[in-house]
C-alpha cells in the first residue's frame, strides 16, 4: 500500500541469477556473484556481489563481510557490511560489525554493535550559494 512506487528488493527479481545456502547448509570461503544470494544457513566468508543483493534469513549466520548493492539482515552477521544501495536490517538483526550504507531501514529489535558510516552522497552540481549576497 505505501511502498507502490518502492522497487522490488525481493530476491524473486534475480530469477535464474539466485543462489540459496540452505537451512543445515555451512559454505566455507568467499562467494563472488552477481543476481542474489539467499544464506539460510551458514557462511564463513566474504560474500560479494558487483550487482545484486545479498540477504541474510532469521535462521541465517555470515561470519565475513558482506559487499552488495543492496543487503537485507534478518539473521546473525559477524563482520562489516557495505551496502552501496540500501540496507535493511529487520527485527531479528544482530551485526556485529561496522555498517556502511547509503540509505538504511532498521526495525525496532535490531541489534548493532559498531559503527554506522553513512556513504556519502557525490557533490551536488547546482546547489545555492549558503548566503545570496555571495552569488552577487
Amino acid at each position: 500500500m505505501w511502498n507502490k512506487d518502492k522497487a522490488r528488493t525481493d530476491v524473486q527479481r534475480f530469477a535464474g541469477k539466485t543462489s540459496l545456502i540452505a537451512a543445515g547448509a555451512e559454505l566455507h570461503g568467499d562467494l563472488r556473484f552477481e543476481g542474489a544470494v539467499q544464506v539460510d544457513g551458514k557462511a564463513i566468508g566474504n560474500l560479494v556481489a558487483s550487482d545484486g543483493m545479498v540477504r541474510v534469513s532469521v535462521q541465517g549466520q555470515v561470519e565475513g563481510e558482506i559487499r552488495a548493492p543492496h543487503v537485507v539482515i534478518d539473521g546473525e552477521v559477524v563482520g562489516d557490511v557495505h551496502a552501496s544501495g540500501h540496507l535493511e536490517l529487520g527485527a531479528r538483526a544482530r551485526v556485529r560489525g561496522n555498517l556502511y550504507y547509503a540509505l538504511m531501514e532498521m526495525a525496532m529489535g535490531a541489534q548493532i554493535e559498531g559503527r554506522l558510516c553513512r556513504l556519502q552522497d557525490e557533490p551536488r552540481p547546482l546547489e545555492l550559494p549558503q548566503n545570496l549576497d555571495a552569488a552577487q
